[in-house]
């Protein structure tokens, strides 16, 4: 499965990275505008970056090249959730299901990350 895609677009864990990606922009509309220069846009970039690096990560030729990426892919997926329940946590916005979303994306980032460890 890894080996055989030929656009990341064909991949799940870029597609429900970027279908996150596209939430995250939903929901932070709904922030104070207070919060646009700080929260929001903390959320979003990092949002972004998660289907982003898996993108360049997609297009390395060596396994550890690919490998690197997609682990760089982890670091943003952890500061949302952190920044998911923070905006919660202040009241902006029930942030639940999108936390539930970003972990199965994490999930199936490491378990694509596990695959290509043992190909």
């Amino acid at each position: 499965m890894i080996n055989k895609s030929q656009s990341f677009r064909d991949v799940i864990v870029w597609q429900r990275a970027h279908a996150f990606t596209l939430a995250v922009y939903r929901v932070t509309e709904r922030f104070p505008k207070h919060e646009l220069f700080a929260l929001t846009s903390q959320l979003r970039r990092a949002g972004a970056s998660i289907p982003a690096n898996f993108v360049e990560g997609f297009r390395k030729r060596t396994k550890p090249d690919k490998i690197r990426f997609y682990n760089i892919a982890q670091g943003p997926a952890d500061e949302c959730l952190y920044q998911l329940i923070l905006a919660q946590d202040l009241g902006y916005v029930p942030t639940a299901p999108l936390q539930s979303e970003l972990e199965d994306v994490s999930r199936l980032l490491q378990g694509y990350i596990n695959g290509l460890e043992r190909n």
